[in-house]
């Protein structure tokens, strides 16, 4: 039965973004290995997109190189001679060193060739930042102009918030984007909020949990602009009224005699009565109306309301094709302090726990939206190629930057590693690596269940 309820054309769109998403990146990266390897004379053995234990769905050999795709979609690699890896293939590391091997060539150049691909992945986000700039703009809903106030739900009760408040700034400094507000308050772990209320200016502390909160919910905002719920359109299939009816223009003011301010507030109270009939108090004109509507099964009454964009003012920045360069720079280097942040609040905030913010591909296929949006897909490939960077440039053997940690070592000292301890280095590495991977793909899948 729980087969037939999960949406699988949903999970069929996010999961073929995921995996275009992925082996763009994962092509890219291994280029930026690929490429410096053959400028200094190294052999490339294999070139592969995913990977290939036991065998490969295709393979051609071009040269003295093998370039496939494999079945396992968990990564890709390119195979240099002379160097150990994640194939651990250790035979050739027993025999004399060759001139067009990884373990012959100067460290400098080795150094290069290991940071290849992480340097790849952040010039990839810089540019796909800047062509979405520069196709798509820049817009947003500046806090200023949210002149209805805000409406706020369990999390941003906590918090102190009230329906109708306007939030001015965070720590005592101004709010432009008041989309960023919940992913500031993480970041810059906020203490206190100012806000408008009743035309009155104050402070409220942020309480103890409110960033966990936010992450548990996975970045949902702690408030949300509110504007009035005018109808745009009713569905005359589904629609079911008893007596009277909505049409275009008519404004929601009120819902079982209670009064209704904005469509988040509408959502909330119609939630409970699903397959029940409502007493809807209109505003058509200068005239109240009673409309009597029974919702379907998902509490639904069938009308569309007018958008959010016709009542808020956003601001909207449009870039010329050499503008958007420094601008996506900027974006993509914003992202890489994010990153770090967030993985800076692991380990230092007490309110960030690993068990609720780490996820696997499951959580991040959650990320891509339902329908095919070029611009989406974009940004959250930009993104990821963002994470992919930071990931793999970390000190761990077996990534990259385990690799880069050893060379500076001997770059430093005059003494490279034994070519025994980088084997049992690289072991050590993938075992970590592996169990990160269970212990995320676990966490993803309790969460699925619970």
């Amino acid at each position: 039965m729980v087969l037939l309820v999960i949406n699988w054309a949903s999970i069929g769109i996010k999961a073929t973004q995921l995996i275009l998403s992925l082996s763009i990146l994962i092509v890219m990266h291994e280029f930026g290995h690929f490429l410096p390897a053959k400028l200094f004379g190294c052999r490339i053995e294999k070139f592969f997109l995913f990977f290939d234990p036991w065998f490969a769905l295709v393979k051609k050999k071009v040269g003295d190189t093998v370039y496939g795709l494999g079945w396992l979609p968990l990564g890709g690699y390119v195979k240099i001679s002379g160097m150990i890896d994640e194939s651990m293939d250790t035979a050739q590391m027993n025999e004399p060193a060759q001139p067009w091997e990884f373990r012959s060539k100067p460290a400098w150049q080795r150094l290069i060739v290991m940071i290849g691909g992480v340097t790849v992945n952040i010039f990839l986000s810089f540019f796909i930042f800047a062509m979405i700039l520069w196709k798509w703009g820049e817009e947003y809903l500046p806090a200023k102009n949210v002149k209805y106030g805000i409406y706020v739900d369990s999390i941003g009760r906590k918090i102190g918030l009230q329906n109708g408040d306007k939030i001015l700034s965070l720590n005592g400094k101004e709010v432009d984007n008041f989309d960023k507000i919940s992913s500031m308050i993480v970041l810059e772990e906020a203490k206190t909020l100012g806000i408008e209320r009743n035309g009155q200016l104050m402070e409220i502390p942020i309480p103890t949990g409110t960033i966990r909160g936010i992450l548990k919910r996975k970045g949902d905002p702690v408030a949300m602009a509110q504007f009035p719920l005018v109808v745009d359109s009713v569905d005359l299939k589904s629609a079911k009224f008893q007596s009277g009816s909505l049409q275009k223009g008519d404004q929601i003011i009120g819902l079982n005699g209670v009064p209704v301010s904005s469509f988040y507030q509408f959502s909330e109270l119609k939630a409970p009565h699903k397959k029940e009939v409502l007493d809807l108090s209109v505003l058509r004109g200068a005239d109240t109306l009673h409309v009597r509507a029974l919702t379907n099964e998902k509490a639904q009454v069938g009308f569309i309301p007018v958008s959010e964009t016709k009542f808020l003012t956003y601001t909207k920045k449009e870039y010329g094709f050499f503008e958007s360069f420094p601008a996506g720079v900027k974006k993509g280097w914003n992202t890489l302090v994010m990153n770090v942040t967030n993985l800076k609040l692991i380990f230092t905030s007490p309110e960030v726990k690993a068990s609720e913010s780490v996820g696997s591909f499951i959580t991040i296929g959650n990320m891509f939206g339902d329908q095919w949006n070029w611009e989406h897909f974009w940004s959250m490939t930009a993104l990821l190629s963002v994470v992919l960077a930071f990931m793999n440039i970390l000190p761990i053997p077996a990534l990259d930057g385990g690799h880069v940690l050893f060379i500076i070592y001997e770059m430093i000292t005059g003494r490279k590693p034994s070519d025994k301890f980088m084997e049992y280095a690289q072991v050590v590495g993938m075992v970590l690596i592996f169990a990160l991977m269970i212990y995320a793909v676990g966490l993803d899948v309790f969460r699925l269940f619970k």
